[in-house]
């Protein structure tokens, strides 16, 4: 039987990122940072808003409880409720999701529901806001837990964009360069490129969106995860020298001007602290220990990771990549371990494991526990919203834009 996380954080705590992440959210959710796991090199922005606190009543609750509150929950609110979970959510929740899939699939999914009040979503606060400014205006899109956050979303922050931009449309001009937000990203910052003329991606889209940008302008401007827009970059053939990495900070953006006068691909200096964590050593290591291993990637990862690797592709692909492949398979995953550990569970006729040895959850991610679920969905029995995020409709008009410009972008056949 595959061990849940949780398990695995709890019996070898020397194997992990921080073996704090075996607590109960609610123990770090009030401290400042992103808690337990998380990078150091992962710097809280301020201002940040503070979550309050789980009640009482069910930080201690049992645990066959809270399971049973969310179970009477969802039948007692029926079609009115539709729950979404992201693949890298913990198991214990994710069970109880109506649909599961990656960033581009869940923002599908809550269109497809028109009919459901409330939209619970058990991922981090970016895809609550993006299912916010999807849903139709009555609609209530809830995040059982306020703290589940992004490190990287953080890493571009608006008000660094909007100088950025200033000053790439002075060097540049005003019509040549087309921004592209990452999914994992403020509303402000979708609003920021619906204004502008550009897109959001996700990593199951990014080529797409990419070619879309180059036939609107001559160049993007890709935020916040240099990796993405790196190895997306490369694979349609754009030269590394051609993908310079920005420094908002600096005068010049950090950049020679000859570089950024042939630049096609301005990166931003964000990342991943999950992905950023694999190395090509791992895979030299599972290429020694398991002779024909397959090794798949998520783009996330660094390019060096992605060209050792033998695929790289979004969760999706990724867990489309083990379906596919024969029994008796053996699969190294560069991704967040809830998805590898559930695969692995979900295909007992391959092997199946991450490269990182060490057990390293998404920490914001991870703080969505059945406890926070049961709360809300408790609330809404009562006739009440509880952790409702809302996107102003001032940021949503303009964030709609590049969303649905990003949903067309339909991802290529695999």
């Amino acid at each position: 039987m595959t061990l849940s996380i949780n398990d695995l954080i709890v019996t070898a705590p020397g194997d992990t990122c921080d073996a704090e992440l075996a607590k109960q959210p609610w123990e770090f959710d009030r401290f400042p940072g992103y808690g337990p796991g998380a990078s150091e090199d992962d710097v809280i922005p301020a201002p940040v808003t503070r979550p309050g606190q789980l009640p009482a009543a069910y930080q201690r609750m049992p645990e066959a409880e809270l399971h049973a509150r969310i179970r009477a929950a969802k039948e007692t609110l029926g079609d009115r409720l539709v729950i979404l979970g992201h693949f890298y959510q913990r198991d214990e929740v994710v069970q109880y999701a109506d649909f599961v899939g990656d960033s581009f699939q869940l923002a599908n999914a809550a269109l497809t529901r028109p009919e459901a009040e409330a939209i619970v979503f058990c991922g981090v606060h970016f895809m609550a806001e993006t299912a916010d400014i999807l849903a139709r205006p009555e609609q209530r899109v809830i995040l059982p837990n306020l703290a589940a956050g992004c490190s990287m979303a953080d890493m571009a922050d608006e008000e660094s964009v909007e100088a950025a931009w200033e000053a790439l449309t002075e060097f540049y001009g005003d019509d040549d360069t087309v921004p592209v937000t990452y999914m994992n990203s403020s509303a402000a910052l979708k609003a920021f490129c619906g204004r502008h003329g550009g897109i959001v991606c996700t990593s199951s889209n990014a080529s797409t969106v990419l070619e879309w940008a180059f036939e609107q302008g001559r160049r993007v401007l890709f935020f916040p995860d240099q990796h993405l827009g790196r190895n997306t970059g490369k694979a349609m053939g754009v030269p590394l020298e051609q993908m310079p990495m920005i420094n908002p900070r600096r005068p010049g953006l950090g950049v020679e001007e000859d570089v950024l006068r042939d630049a096609r691909v301005l990166l931003w200096p964000g990342f991943c602290s999950v992905h950023k964590r694999f190395t090509v050593a791992q895979i030299e290591q599972a290429r020694a220990q398991h002779p024909g291993v397959r090794v798949i990637v998520h783009p996330e990862s660094p390019m060096a990771v992605v060209d050792a690797a033998d695929a790289a592709g979004s969760t999706d692909a990724i867990r489309k990549f083990v379906a596919a492949a024969p029994s008796g398979s053996v699969i190294a995953i560069g991704t967040e371990i809830n998805l590898v550990n559930r695969l692995a569970a979900e295909h007992p006729d391959k092997t199946v494991f991450c490269l990182d040895p060490v057990v390293c959850p998404c920490s914001t991610m991870y703080r969505i526990h059945p406890g926070y679920l049961a709360w809300v969905l408790d609330g809404l029995v009562e006739g009440e919203v509880r952790n409702e995020i809302v996107v102003t409709d001032d940021v949503a008009v303009h964030a709609k834009i590049a969303l649905e410009r990003m949903l067309a972008a339909l991802p290529k056949a695999d």
